[in-house]
């Protein structure tokens, strides 16, 4: 089994016109990591479609919709790090956590980020860092 967050994962200082095409970047990190089949990127946009994932302090969590665990092949975390933020509604997000969940691990990915992006300190650290190590060090996921 594969570890869900590699510094492969993660990309540094990315810029997108919108939030639309940061959710497919987060996506293709997990299409190109073997972890999910070409179509969860789509579910991921679907979701955005149908209730944001925007969740408040610079952070955006991309992942799939009910039914979408047929097309994840195992568990992954991508990170983007979005020098210009993208726009969601009237909030930007400079930190995109893409994840995909399988076999019940997805709440328990999603409560370990959330724990972690609500210290403003773990922000601020991960938006300007310059070494992916840096934020796997904080985000110290554990599945």
């Amino acid at each position: 089994m594969k570890r869900i967050l590699t510094t492969d994962n993660i990309v540094l200082g990315a810029e997108y016109t919108d939030r639309f095409e940061a959710i497919r970047a987060c996506g293709k990190i997990l299409l190109d990591g073997g972890y999910v089949k070409e179509t969860y990127i789509d579910d991921m946009l679907e979701r955005e479609r149908l209730f944001s994932v925007y969740v408040g302090n610079h952070v955006a969590i991309p992942h799939g919709v009910d039914n979408s665990e047929s097309h994840i092949i195992e568990s992954g975390i991508s990170i983007l790090q979005l020098k210009n933020g993208v726009d969601f509604g009237k909030e930007k997000a400079y930190l995109m956590f893409g994840i995909a969940g399988k076999n019940g691990t997805h709440i328990d990915i999603l409560s370990q980020i959330a724990q972690c992006c609500m210290d403003e300190e773990n922000i601020r650290k991960m938006c300007e860092t310059t070494e992916k190590q840096e934020i796997l060090q904080i985000l110290n996921i554990s599945i």
